[in-house]
């Protein structure tokens, strides 16, 4: 079966990163791409890598012009994507990449987003630890995905097993991460220029400020079948002069009593028979070079017993497994074909 695709916000990164995997999906057409201000223009005006997609113009993004299709992708700016999903209730999947529809608590988005809050979806992300299975159990056969926040996504891979074994205390979370410009969109920013951020680190969303903190404080939670409450994390992100990828450092106490070998083994039951979330041999610790372009989480594992702390490197590419391979990834589960279709564990490398 042949399933007719509508991407909007075609003309951003997410967007353009979802039509390169897509073009590539032996069972999607790729039927109509919007956009906002670029719309009457030709794709390949905004897309030029995607040539296989050149007959494409975006068109406006409209409820009308989104139905019609088996599979709609939001790719929109957090808080947009709610005045579409209502008028979309007759597509049979919508995966929407922003945030309207990832958070449980409405206190939770009023506190991080504001505006108005939406009901929230099922959670994309396959490997997520979830009260003894996996978050894939509930995107099977799903009709409407929340795809996640990239740095959410991946300090919640790092950590959602030790939270899950009882072998970490969550109350006491440390997270920093290098991330590349391009999960912050498309739109110009001054401090997303190039003479800005090149030769340079520049924190941001410093002190618990940034959104994607109750996203994961939300997704540990389920993993351990505690309370959001109960987690607690200073989350800190650097802009670093990559393009893309996401280097996350993160650490927690190991609970008293728990053995090295038992750490090791959390990690080990849970991704062991994953594709596209590895766990590093011991003492290995991944680059973000190695998962350009790929729909893999690398992570190592430390056991700082001088600290107290087990510390976690995960390595992901924030516009494939951070977010248009994690929707895509969601996408395949839910309509019941293979996983891995038009998905790569291969990076690019040089």
């Amino acid at each position: 079966m042949t399933y007719t695709v509508a991407v909007s916000g075609a003309s951003g990164y997410a967007g353009g990163e979802i039509l390169r995997l897509l073009a590539a999906h032996p069972d999607i057409e790729i039927r109509t791409v919007t956009a906002h201000s670029n719309a009457g223009q030709p794709l390949i005006q905004h897309q030029p890598h995607l040539r296989s997609l050149a007959h494409l113009t975006l068109q406006d993004t409209t409820p009308e012009v989104l139905a019609g299709h088996d599979i709609v992708f939001l790719a929109l700016p957090h808080g947009q994507s709610g005045q579409y999903t209502d008028a979309l209730g007759d597509v049979p999947l919508v995966i929407d990449a922003g945030a309207d529809h990832r958070l449980t608590s409405q206190d939770a988005w009023d506190a991080f987003y504001g505006g108005v809050f939406h009901d929230p979806w099922t959670y994309g992300v396959p490997e997520l630890p979830v009260s003894g299975s996996t978050q894939r159990e509930a995107l099977r056969g799903a009709t409407r995905i929340a795809a996640p926040g990239c740095n959410a996504s991946t300090v919640s891979l790092s950590l959602a097993p030790g939270v899950a074994a009882g072998v970490i205390d969550p109350g006491d979370i440390v997270s920093v991460l290098a991330v590349g410009p391009s999960g912050a969109g498309k739109s110009l920013k001054t401090n997303l220029l190039a003479s800005e951020i090149l030769g340079s680190a520049n924190p941001y969303a410093v002190g618990g400020t940034h959104r994607h903190i109750p996203e994961i404080r939300q997704a540990l939670a389920a993993a351990g079948s505690i309370t959001p409450d109960s987690i607690r994390i200073s989350f800190t992100p650097v802009i670093v002069p990559m393009a893309r990828g996401i280097l996350a450092t993160s650490s927690a106490p190991i609970v008293e009593g728990v053995t090295d070998a038992e750490i090791r083994a959390a990690w080990e039951g849970a991704y062991g028979g994953e594709t596209f979330v590895q766990l590093l041999p011991e003492g290995q610790f991944p680059r973000t070079a190695d998962v350009l372009g790929a729909n893999t989480a690398l992570i190592g594992l430390a056991i700082d017993r001088a600290a107290n702390r087990v510390t976690v490197v995960t390595a992901v590419d924030n516009l494939v497994k951070g977010t248009a391979g994690a929707a895509i990834q969601s996408m395949n589960i839910a309509l019941g074909l293979p996983e891995d279709r038009a998905l790569s564990v291969n990076g690019v490398a040089p």
